[in-house]
């Protein structure tokens, strides 16, 4: 039975999502030859599915497992999601630092599957489901950041706030603790370069020469509370770029509390020392989204926040600047 997030598609689409490992020629065969059939009745394959439609497949079970390929894997997650806000189509949480947005290698364990855990636990979705829909994130951040994590539980859902952060139709702050003292909100612009073999950027000021590899960036801060020796920062990501705010404030003398990758050394292992810290002061903690009346009415036009983790919180608490 077609529910709603199998809904929309050409039914062939779906086929191909089920039988991952079949030929395509095989598909169209099985059509042909009534072994799959659509409401009880032979089907090309271009018909767009509705809510309710009954697909059946005269196949062996031999046929089904060879081409079904490897499902998606539910694990079995102890970790109890921060959930912010959560309702039939979206879920935005909260994630700590060290954990990955999506898995960067097979054996990797992300705020995906945990959160495809959760779904499964509280019988939002089923592993059949899971087949043909894969609920997931709309937006990422770096291991070490944490943060607000927005995803879609539904097509809707998730085609919507998708749309959102690829069209930069909402609005992303980040509270961050950066070395030294700032006393003017700025919007500072540049272009930014990614080395792929150090997984690190440079930010210039002007376009480089003979590179057609560079971004243009913009970056929006405002000073909350400073001191002589921090200030904690809110900063609007206008553009969304690898490691942007990181090499950006670094590239202005500012760098992140606790960035190894583009921070000083020496200061960041006096933070260590104190603290136990090993990993950026960068939170994503504000989220303001449009109008999505026709779309996802219950979150229109609303803002929502993730609190900040406790060691984020005590650090900038001892440094007087919150």
């Amino acid at each position: 039975m077609i529910t709603e997030n199998e809904a929309g598609q050409r039914f062939d689409k779906m086929l191909a999502k089920y039988l991952k490992e079949a030929p395509k020629s095989f598909l169209y065969k099985m059509l042909r030859k009534k072994n799959i059939v659509l409401n009880g009745k032979k089907a090309t394959g271009n018909e767009k599915l509705k809510v309710h439609d009954s697909v059946k497949l005269f196949l062996a079970e031999e046929t089904i497992l060879k081409f079904s390929g490897e499902k998606l894997k539910v694990i079995d997650s102890s970790v109890k999601l921060d959930i912010i806000y959560e309702d039939q189509d979206v879920i935005f949480l909260n994630k700590p630092a060290g954990m990955l947005s999506q898995k960067a290698k097979e054996c990797d364990v992300s705020i995906v599957e945990h959160l495809i855990s959760y779904l499964v636990e509280s019988k939002q979705i089923t592993e059949e489901e899971l087949v043909t829909f894969h609920p997931s994130i709309c937006n990422r951040l770096d291991r070490n950041t944490s943060g607000l994590i927005a995803a879609g539980k539904s097509l809707n859902g998730l085609q919507t706030l998708s749309r959102l952060f690829k069209e930069r139709m909402l609005e992303k702050y980040y509270l961050c603790l950066v070395e030294g003292h700032i006393a003017d909100s700025r919007k500072i612009s540049g272009y930014l370069v990614k080395n792929e073999k150090t997984n690190k950027v440079s930010v210039t000021r002007s376009l480089p020469d003979n590179t057609k590899q560079a971004d243009e960036i913009h970056t929006e801060y405002r000073p909350l509370k400073a001191s002589d020796q921090a200030t904690l920062l809110e900063v609007h990501l206008i553009t969304g770029k690898t490691h942007q705010i990181r090499a950006h404030l670094a590239s202005i003398g500012h760098p992140i509390v606790g960035d190894y990758k583009y921070g000083q050394k020496k200061i960041n292992d006096r933070y260590k020392e104190a603290y136990g810290l090993t990993s950026q002061l960068l939170h994503s903690y504000r989220l303001v989204l449009p109008n999505l009346d026709e779309s996802l009415p219950e979150i229109s036009g609303k803002e929502y926040r993730a609190e900040l983790p406790d060691l984020f919180r005590r650090i900038a608490a001892d440094k007087g600047v919150l």
